[in-house]
């Protein structure tokens, strides 16, 4: 009969030597409204090619009416849906492993796009959004939420 201390120091062996997850942004994030804190959307990110990109999958606001589109949006995306649109493009890692930047980002409230930087807190949990124009001192951020994936989006 084999030890039972022999199996667990074999398991923990396993542990040690399988590979850690990255921290990444990938995955569902819960955004929140700038002036009532109340969930807004859910924006899943997705990485391709080495940079990251994010869509809105649903609108959380009962206030927003399920076929609301951007308007005010200034390029290709003017006129479509916001479930499916794409907020976030071409964000790259940059230097530190908790930090991407590079892309921008789309406000679809008022049409304006920012230059983004993205910071991921050490839980893995929260991430922080940065918009700005010119240098990163000069914006806001908001910090969404790691969510859990809906049934309906798996």
């Amino acid at each position: 009969m084999t030890h039972p201390l022999r199996i667990c120091g074999l398991a923990a062996g396993l542990f040690f030597l399988s590979p850690v997850a990255e921290a990444s942004p990938v995955g569902l994030w819960k955004t929140f409204d700038d002036d009532t804190g109340q969930a807004k959307a859910l924006v899943a990110i997705k990485e391709e090619r080495g940079a990251l990109s994010g869509r809105i999958v649903r609108l959380l606001d009962p206030a927003d009416a399920p076929d609301s589109r951007c308007d005010a949006c200034p390029d290709e995306r003017r006129g479509q849906p916001l479930v499916g649109l794409l907020i976030l493009r071409n964000v790259a890692p940059q230097g530190a492993p908790d930090t991407w930047a590079g892309g921008d980002i789309l406000d679809p409230e008022d049409g304006k796009l920012y230059r983004v930087q993205l910071k991921l807190s050490p839980d893995n949990q929260k991430l922080d959004v940065r918009g700005y124009i010119g240098t990163p001192l000069l914006g806001r951020t908001q910090t969404w939420q790691r969510a859990e994936e809906p049934r309906a989006l798996r």
